[in-house]
């Protein structure tokens, strides 16, 4: 009985969403679970899939706040 546990930040995939919808939850359910029946030859109704929303302001990367990290990587208008 696989488990698999995916993280994402709580954020849109696009600028007006605050989270991914339901369904690109659904389609990362669906892809996880049909990669371990793949190539693990796990079924798919003994797989279990976890998404764990991680708030924006609970990340970092680079020792900054992800906030901070982005602002220091994006490009300078010239």
């Amino acid at each position: 009985m696989p488990i698999v546990t995916i993280q994402i930040t709580r954020e849109g995939s696009t600028p007006d969403a605050s989270a991914a919808t339901a369904q690109e939850k659904a389609a990362l359910i669906k892809g996880v679970s049909q990669l371990l029946l793949d190539v693990l030859n796990k079924p798919l109704d003994s797989t279990f899939v976890v998404i764990d929303e991680v708030d924006v302001e609970n990340w970092g990367r680079g020792g900054l706040p992800v906030d901070e990290f982005r602002r220091r990587e994006s490009p300078r208008p010239e």
